[in-house]
């Protein structure tokens, strides 16, 4: 079983570009690499950790990673994210899949995430506050749930919902919750980090 970790490279003016009017484009490259750090320290010692790249594996921010935390890299594939996703999850073995940006994202929700596939649910998901999701886990490749997809709306998670129902695809619903990717989000993790919490 792989816990896949999707992030971009920390170029400047390039990473939390919604962030930027707010925080200013180094600010928001630091903070970017934050949270992808922040799910290696979390996650690499308990799951089988891949690090999806993008462009690609060679910016040193992702070799630095890899050394420090021992995870495997990979290279993201294909146009749009639905396409990148779909090619990531194309594995031979239940495989869970998320982003760089959801602090709150616990080893306990990893981990209810992989026991769900272990039972009888193709596909598992963790909705978003903003209508997208945060996390989705699959057995095997499920291509329709990645076509079509309005990715950075309100309305992925729904149409992804509908989709499933109507292949009969059995699926779990994991916890909603909130990623940092509009500046209101800012002062929420701003909390979190004051309370340490977002270690568990």
């Amino acid at each position: 079983m792989n816990l896949q970790i999707f992030a971009k490279a920390p170029i400047y003016g390039q990473v939390k570009t919604r962030l930027i009017p707010k925080i200013g484009a180094a600010s928001a490259t630091n903070l970017h690499k934050q949270f992808v750090r922040l799910n290696l320290q979390k996650f690499s010692r308990l799951f089988n950790v891949q690090l999806w790249c993008a462009p690609d594996e060679s910016h040193p921010f992702f070799q630095t990673c890899q050394q420090q935390f021992a995870i495997s890299l990979h290279r993201q594939q294909g146009i749009g994210l639905g396409e990148r996703m779909a090619n990531a999850l194309n594995s031979d073995q239940p495989t869970v899949l998320i982003g760089s940006d959801c602090p709150i994202l616990s080893p306990k929700i990893i981990s209810d995430a992989f026991a769900a596939l272990e039972t009888d649910y193709s596909v598992v998901l963790s909705p978003a506050e903003d209508g997208g999701y945060v996390l989705i886990g699959m057995r095997q490749l499920i291509p329709e749930i990645f076509t079509n997809i309005p990715w950075g709306t309100s309305e992925v998670f729904s149409i992804t919902k509908q989709r499933l129902n109507a292949l009969g695809i059995k699926w779990h619903q994991l916890p909603t919750l909130w990623d940092v990717d509009r500046p209101e989000d800012l002062e929420r993790w701003y909390q979190l980090k004051l309370s340490n919490e977002y270690l568990v």
